[in-house]
């Protein structure tokens, strides 16, 4: 079996991104607001058949979330954004469950829509690169998940039909897209994070990727 994981909130925990928005803007809100805004955007860019860098979607939408507070950020307050996104802890069950999924046999790739350097600075710190045989961005796609690019140069690269991968996510954006393309899917109910009501439900839903490595073991 493949396995195709996001990255962001699905496999990281974003949540040291707070202090920096809360020096930013003065809201503890504040970077959830702006990852709403990264999401709208790249799903706005996608709907409408284009295509945006991620990186300047994120750049663009911490711009316009810190004016809304009435403030101005600097370029290296800016910077200190990417440098904190770049260097994000795993969920602290993650290495371990990842580790086991791959020692029961199965084939780890991560799919995010950051940029490639991106994805692979943040796993390197992470530690995550080595239990990984792929590491993929919707950049050399040319096009933004849910867009079914993506997921589909993931099948090509390793050779597998749709119903041989299964796409990790904790977004029901990113679930819908990998249901569209074909794959198996489970959702991480992690907190905050909810299906889109009515559409149809995902292969499996587990609270965080230990139990979810306890349903593919089993």
């Amino acid at each position: 079996m493949l396995c195709v994981f996001d990255v962001n909130e699905t496999l990281l925990d974003l949540s040291p991104l707070d202090e920096v928005f809360l020096e930013l803007t003065g809201s503890a809100d504040a970077r959830r607001d702006w990852f709403a805004l990264v999401i709208h955007t790249a799903l706005s860019v996608t709907a409408a058949g284009g295509y945006r860098d991620f990186a300047e979607i994120a750049g663009a939408a911490a711009g316009a979330v810190i004016a809304g507070h009435g403030r101005e950020a600097s370029d290296e307050q800016r910077k200190r954004i990417g440098a904190t996104l770049r260097s994000l802890p795993p969920h602290p069950e993650v290495p371990g469950a990842l580790a086991r999924l791959r020692d029961g046999g199965f084939t780890l790739v991560a799919l995010a829509n950051s940029p490639l350097a991106t994805v692979e600075a943040q796993l390197r710190h992470a530690g995550l690169t080595g239990l990984f045989d792929g590491i993929f961005s919707a950049q050399q796609a040319g096009a933004l998940k849910p867009a079914a690019a993506p997921y589909r140069q993931v099948l090509e690269a390793h050779r597998a039909e749709p119903g041989e991968a299964t796409m990790i996510a904790a977004h029901d954006w990113d679930i819908a897209g990998a249901q569209a393309a074909g794959l198996r899917t489970a959702f991480l109910a992690r907190p905050g994070q909810e299906l889109l009501p009515g559409a149809a439900g995902p292969t499996m839903t587990a609270p965080d990727l230990a139990a979810l490595a306890d349903l593919f073991l089993a």
